[in-house]
């Protein structure tokens, strides 16, 4: 078994807010990666995913806890920690827009201490094997997202890290390319980088993780690969329809093993049936009711996400 990269153990943070609540952003996270492995982090906004971001790439300090990268303490070895980490952020954070691609690279490894001739030739390894030769010498300004996105990660390899930590990585990004980003990050993990992925997209996680962490308020809720969480919901179908009406949805919602997550007021029904009986019923109800628009789906990743992590922002 491959040795841990990053271990975190009853890490804590604590601040005070404006006025003068203590707030606990994280609450004894205990979490590890294996070299080589991706992990992701998935939970809402507000979660704990950036500060737990921000503390093991030494920019914050623990209030409790331990966290290391490669065996060495993020606060008592903070430098060797830098050198041995990189960060992806999302959006254009950490970039100087009238500086081009190479430029940005080269100030970034100078910044990081690599010597003037093979930082030069590191950005430029860089700058092709991610795609941006051709448009190396253009401002970071007139790039797409997606470029962008790919000058972060090259900014990240600079110094060849053991721990890559991604931040919302494809956040804004059009489809086409988040996909193509996604595939770079196949890459890496293929060749044996170890990856923390904190991310909101669900199809992203479960294509490129070997285990995902579900955090809220500070706390991790539930731990495993995407196979053990799918177990730990049980074995449960979702069920949507189209044309329910209001009397029909309530019905459907008293049926034992029922659990509706949406009912709207133009008649789109999605719930989830745990149990062969309780699956039978709901679609016996909708079919009597000539209800035909609709679809069984097998658990997914956005099941145990939406079963897990409560709905803050829509909750009635």
């Amino acid at each position: 078994m491959s040795a841990d990269m990053l271990q975190v153990e009853a890490l804590t943070r604590r601040f005070r807010n404006r006025k003068g609540n203590e707030v606990t952003a994280l609450d004894g996270v205990t979490l590890h990666a294996r070299e080589g492995e991706v992990v992701g982090l998935l939970g809402p906004n507000g979660a704990g995913k950036t500060t737990l971001s921000r503390i093991l790439t030494t920019l914050l300090l623990p209030t409790g806890g331990i966290a290391r990268v490669d065996g060495l303490d993020v606060v008592h070895d903070a430098r060797q920690v830098r050198e041995r980490i990189g960060l992806v952020l999302g959006g254009e954070r950490g970039l100087y827009n009238r500086l081009t691609a190479r430029q940005n690279l080269r100030y970034w490894g100078a910044m990081q201490g690599l010597p003037g001739k093979a930082c030069r030739s590191r950005a430029d390894e860089l700058l092709e094997r991610l795609g941006l030769s051709a448009r190396a010498d253009d401002q970071i300004q007139t790039y797409s997202r997606g470029m962008v996105q790919r000058v972060h990660l090259a900014r990240a390899l600079l110094r060849s890290p053991r721990l890559l930590i991604m931040d919302e990585p494809t956040s804004g990004m059009d489809p086409h390319a988040a996909q193509g980003f996604r595939g770079l990050v196949e890459e890496l993990r293929d060749s044996g980088s170890t990856i923390l992925l904190a991310t909101h997209d669900m199809q992203e996680a479960q294509s490129l993780c070997s285990r995902i962490a579900l955090i809220d308020h500070g706390r991790i809720l539930q731990e495993g690969t995407t196979e053990d969480l799918l177990r730990a919901i049980g074995t449960g179908r979702t069920v949507t329809a189209a044309g329910v009406a209001a009397q029909l949805a309530l019905s459907i919602a008293a049926i034992a093993g029922v659990s509706v997550q949406e009912s709207t007021p133009d008649g789109l029904l999605t719930l989830r049936a745990d149990g062969d009986g309780a699956i039978a019923a709901v679609l016996q109800a909708l079919t009597a009711a000539g209800v035909h628009e609709l679809s069984v789906a097998a658990p997914s990743l956005t099941e145990v996400y939406r079963t897990i992590i409560e709905d803050r922002e829509f909750a009635l």
